[in-house]
């Protein structure tokens, strides 16, 4: 309990309160500056904040050509509806990055804006099968990235961001079960996943659906020792980020 200081009396005086909310506005801002030096010394995880902002929007321009290219109406739903949870991803990537004055990386920006425009383009003239394969496999890799993120934070002492990179991490995995799923009886699958590494029962991470139902149980997954038995090789973001 703050005391009004000159009256002896213990109570809440306006003056009390004052000092106390300096005094807190000041701790916080202490804290808050301490939290962005630590993560600013933690290159890994600026890099994967960096990347998967850009990323997110290559994905999301993909998904634009890639519904178009399809012919079945719910498809075409479906796929957009992924193409919006990209959008949403990128804007909460973006507000992580800003509590700690993070920029944004004009490269990465550039570099996917190519990408995904290129991508979004072949899918009219690749058919529908490759669009939909490389896309579960980018989603299967992408999944890992935010939950080590969370590790990276965690390796920190910083839990604040735990709820929204689970539940991405979780669409994620959704969204590489759907296109799974869409794939399972096609011809071709079994020669793509010789040949890249993904499929049917082999994955970029070993997110499992049907266990995992906490934040609090999810740093069990996507650690380098447990993931290459379900990886044949790492995924094109994870090379880059050391993962």
């Amino acid at each position: 309990m703050s005391r009004v200081f000159g009256t002896g009396w213990p109570g809440w005086g306006w003056y009390g309160w004052g000092m106390d909310s300096r005094a807190m506005a000041a701790d916080s801002a202490v804290m808050q500056t301490a939290a962005t030096d630590r993560v600013h010394g933690h290159r890994r995880l600026v890099k994967l904040l960096k990347l998967a902002h850009s990323a997110e929007r290559a994905a999301a321009f993909a998904y634009v050509g890639h519904a178009a290219s399809v012919k079945d109406a719910d498809e075409r739903i479906d796929i957009a509806q992924i193409e919006q949870d990209e959008w949403g991803h990128r804007q909460s990537v973006l507000e992580i990055m800003a509590v700690y004055d993070i920029k944004v990386s004009r490269w990465y920006e550039v570099r996917f804006w190519l990408t995904g425009k290129m991508i979004s383009a072949s899918c009219h003239v690749i058919g529908w099968f490759m669009p939909y394969y490389f896309a579960g496999r980018l989603e299967s890799g992408n999944v890992c990235e935010y939950f080590v993120m969370m590790q990276y934070f965690h390796e920190l002492g910083i839990t604040a961001h735990d709820e929204v990179l689970y539940e991405m991490g979780l669409k994620e995995k959704e969204h590489e079960m759907f296109f799974v799923d869409g794939l399972d009886s096609h011809r071709l699958l079994p020669f793509f996943q010789k040949a890249f590494g993904w499929g049917t029962g082999v994955s970029y991470n070993d997110v499992d659906m049907a266990r995992i139902d906490a934040t609090e149980s999810s740093g069990v997954y996507c650690r380098p020792e447990t993931i290459t038995a379900h990886a044949p090789r790492r995924s094109w973001r994870a090379r880059r980020t050391g993962r």
